[in-house]
């Protein structure tokens, strides 16, 4: 992993564009709420979704409260298609070409999928939620890197699942290969479904922080990546795919007793809100101008499990993560 702080310093009262990945709801939408709420731009701020009607709805929302010299649009983008992303990279990187956009600031490697029981593929036969997760935005990231300058960023959301400690789930990893076609590390051999489908999204989130380690050494002087965790958040669409009682209690039950389990189970439990400003702080705070491969557990740089620091993992992720998307476009 590379961990350095670089020379870089921020451009405070620049204009600058933040593009946030699924920030038409929970996490995303929280942190672009703060961001354009702040007084430290301009900041315009790309809101990219799969769901126009939601998209634009949000964009409404976070415009009416944005502070002045603020703004918000909503950009096309569907991570479980590779035609999608490079649709989006292109109109993008072409809008800031032509100074139609200002300078990009940020990515923010946000939306994310949790499949629970369903086994379910990408528009280009990958298992969502590797495909979506990971070789979405691993696709992305490379699409923008050529706008991507010094001061820039690149803040991808992994989550504290990929470091389950005794009582959690551990992630198990395979090859990228195997992962991308749904196949498991040997530690899931005896998963049901749903457990699998669990599983499938903290190995996902492994691979958010070898992505995020990997980009981290590849990146020019000034231009940074982290990851961050925003803890667990029960007031987020996350869980839209698991079976119907359980997306009942994670959407309606479980976030009326956050106080108690809080108290019984972790202090790391958290509205959308209360992790959209640190996500926001991640994301745009001079004083991490020139801090780069990292983890943040919400506002706290930590380490991450020990297992997210086997370099030669990261490097075979990359790897394949390129031959697996077809992409070029390499730092």
């Amino acid at each position: 992993m590379s961990e350095r702080t670089t020379g870089a310093t921020d451009s405070a009262g620049t204009p600058r564009t933040v593009v946030v990945t699924g920030g038409n709801s929970g996490l995303g939408y929280a942190c672009a709420q703060v961001i354009l709420g702040s007084g430290d731009g301009p900041w315009h701020v790309v809101i990219a979704s799969r769901d126009a009607a939601r998209a634009q709805a949000a964009v409404d929302a976070l415009a009416a409260d944005a502070a002045a010299g603020n703004s918000v649009e909503a950009m096309a983008l569907d991570l479980a298609s590779l035609a999608s992303v490079r649709s989006f990279g292109t109109e993008l990187t072409g809008r800031l070409r032509a100074g139609e956009l200002p300078v990009l600031h940020a990515v923010v490697c946000n939306a994310g999928v949790q499949m629970g029981a369903n086994d379910a593929r990408t528009a280009d036969g990958f298992e969502s939620t590797f495909g979506v997760n990971h070789l979405g935005h691993f696709a992305l990231v490379n699409e923008l890197l050529p706008a991507l300058k010094a001061p820039a960023r690149v803040v991808v959301v992994s989550s504290d699942t990929h470091d389950p400690g005794p009582r959690g789930l551990a992630p198990a990893w395979n090859d990228p290969p195997a992962l991308a076609r749904g196949e498991l590390g040997q530690a899931a051999a005896k998963d049901n479904a749903l457990t699998r489908g669990q599983r499938r999204y903290c190995t996902s989130k492994l691979a958010n922080i070898y992505f995020t380690y990997a980009l981290a050494r590849r990146l020019p002087e000034g231009v940074t990546a982290n990851a961050f965790n925003p803890g667990m958040m029960l007031d987020t669409a996350l869980g839209r795919s698991m079976p119907a009682p359980v997306r009942f209690a994670l959407e309606h039950v479980l976030p009326r007793f956050t106080w108690l389990l809080r108290r019984v189970l972790t202090d790391n439990i958290h509205t959308a809100e209360e992790s959209g400003r640190a996500l926001a702080w991640v994301t745009t705070a001079p004083e991490l101008a020139g801090t780069t491969g990292r983890y943040f557990d919400g506002r706290r740089d930590v380490r991450s499990s020990e297992e997210s620091y086997d370099a030669a993992r990261a490097e075979q992720l990359w790897d394949d993560s390129l031959v697996l998307t077809g992409t070029t476009t390499a730092p």
